[in-house]
């Protein structure tokens, strides 16, 4: 962020007297993650708008009434759902009243610890750094991210990968020896060519690897959620999978519906109701390990 101003530059641009971005840059001492937030800020970076682009659906409030900065617990908090304390801090490496505290904005977290935060709920935190900063500059995250985005790009043109991908990901916990040609193609209800089409274009995006008896994946977060169109193609796919599956269930599924009449308001806190399902899925899977089953969740509220 710091680009070609000296570090004594953006020190003053901060408000310091002395010059702690030294201490930052080589790791000695780390800015607590609001810092780091306000010095993105400072140095022309729009940090609200980062954020929604990374999680629209949980967007980073201001501060109110006080210096300008950022809500980041209550931020991380709704993130979080109703993701257990004990299950992150597993996660995570750091204790549960340590988390308590950053939650409910008690104390502020360093920005390592932030960020290993989000990564425990998202698993995408590679993709709210190149929100911030070019990823090329962050090699550290930088192969998560190509390999995210490649994952992302395969999702809108080869919809079967990312199944196939979750598949690859629950192997571990059920070791199937060599692996058989057929056996993802049996399990998704696909032909074999579309299987072998699919296996080939992850392994040519480098997002799986095979290991001479059976496939493996990089542990990746693939959010689609950034292409209108491509979004609607997505989901009209996975509906017509559910669609099928409606005809056919078999033991485990959980399929329902339900036709309703109720006045705007109580329709408008259903509607509420789901998106904050919804994203409690999406923090219970991040949090979730090992992979042990696949599964699709489609959720639809559609107005007559």
């Amino acid at each position: 962020m710091r680009g070609r101003r000296s570090q004594r530059a953006v020190a003053r641009r901060l408000g310091y007297r002395a010059n702690p971005i030294t201490d930052w840059e080589h790791g000695r001492r780390q800015p607590t993650a609001a810092e780091a937030l306000r010095a993105a800020g400072k140095l022309g970076k729009d940090v609200s708008a980062a954020f929604a682009r990374f999680t629209p659906r949980v967007p980073l409030e201001p501060l109110p009434g006080r210096a300008p900065g950022f809500a980041l617990g209550p931020w991380l908090r709704q993130l979080a759902g109703t993701a257990s304390i004990a299950a992150l801090a597993r996660r995570t490496g750091h204790s549960r009243a340590a988390l308590a505290r950053w939650f409910s904005g008690e104390s502020e977290p360093r920005l390592p610890d932030f960020l290993r935060v989000i990564d425990a709920l998202t698993g995408r935190v590679p993709e709210l750094i190149a929100e911030l900063v070019p990823i090329a500059q962050v090699p550290a995250m930088e192969a998560r991210y190509q390999a995210s985005a490649a994952a992302k790009r395969l999702a809108f043109d080869e919809p079967w990968t990312e199944a196939i991908l979750r598949l690859i990901e629950t192997e571990d916990a059920h070791p199937v020896g060599v692996s058989r040609a057929g056996r993802f193609a049996e399990r998704l209800g696909i032909s074999r060519e579309d299987e072998a089409r699919c296996l080939a274009a992850l392994t040519h995006a480098g997002i799986v690897t095979w290991e001479g008896q059976r496939y493996r994946a990089r542990p990746l977060t693939v959010d689609t959620g950034t292409d209108p169109l491509a979004m609607r193609r997505l989901r009209h796919h996975w509906a017509r999978v559910a669609s099928a599956r409606a005809l056919e269930p078999k033991a485990n599924d959980w399929l329902a519906y339900n036709l309703i009449s109720c006045n705007e308001s109580d329709l408008a806190r259903i509607r509420e109701l789901l998106t904050h399902t919804f994203r409690e899925v999406r923090a219970i899977v991040a949090a979730s390990e090992p992979p042990q089953a696949a599964a699709l969740i489609n959720m639809h509220l559609v107005y007559f």
